[in-house]
């Protein structure tokens, strides 16, 4: 009998961490809250692409509008929306049917589009809608603060998180309210380049 007891108080104790834990807020994954994603190149950045060994290769260019660059001997070549290894990559195997075994850099001289890649945003019912350049260590209180705080409408504990991850976009619910009035920090994320934070309004 006293065993059973024991087993019942096991049991009761495993339910009670089961809801416990099943009621905590959804955090954005550690390696994803960590690590800023890698640049890609974008519309206006100027490209300095060496081909090794092959001077009359290699040039500085910069990405047009449509997103690609012009390059000697292979002509138009995508560039928008790729890392500067995925460009090199492709690059290397186009030049492959003209070129025995080439070797290609490319580094990013100036990049005019990495400005609005690497910005986080607060809309909605805050007292100043921002666009901020992104600094390490920011986290969404800093954002929100910056923005005046919410508005005297908002639905604090309803605000969310949008983070583009691996190509698809991930939500995260933030406790607002929770975070300014009674210092629970566990929704106050540490932001990443791209991230934007929105705040609800009541419903009246």
């Amino acid at each position: 009998m006293k065993n059973l007891f024991s087993l019942v108080h096991v049991l009761i104790a495993l339910v009670f961490l089961a809801s416990c834990s099943s009621n905590q807020v959804e955090a954005p994954p550690m390696a994803d809250a960590g690590m800023a994603p890698e640049y890609r190149i974008g519309v206006g950045d100027s490209l300095e692409i060496n081909v090794w060994r092959n001077p009359e290769l290699s040039r500085a260019v910069q990405v047009r509008p449509d997103g690609k660059i012009s390059m000697p001997l292979i002509g138009d070549v995508a560039a928008a929306d790729l890392t500067t290894v995925q460009l090199s990559q492709s690059i290397t195997t186009i030049l492959s049917s003209y070129v025995k075994s080439p070797q290609v850099a490319v580094i990013v001289g100036s990049s005019s589009s990495s400005d609005f890649q690497r910005r986080v945003r607060v809309t909605g019912a805050v007292k100043s809608p921002q666009s901020l350049a992104y600094r390490d260590g920011m986290t969404v209180l800093d954002l929100v603060l910056m923005a005046g705080g919410p508005s005297e409408f908002a639905a604090a504990n309803k605000a969310k998180l949008y983070r583009k991850v691996n190509g698809e976009i991930k939500v995260y619910p933030i406790k607002l309210d929770d975070l300014i009035n009674s210092g629970e920090v566990e929704t106050n994320y540490t932001l990443q380049p791209s991230d934007i934070v929105t705040v609800p309004e009541r419903s009246f």
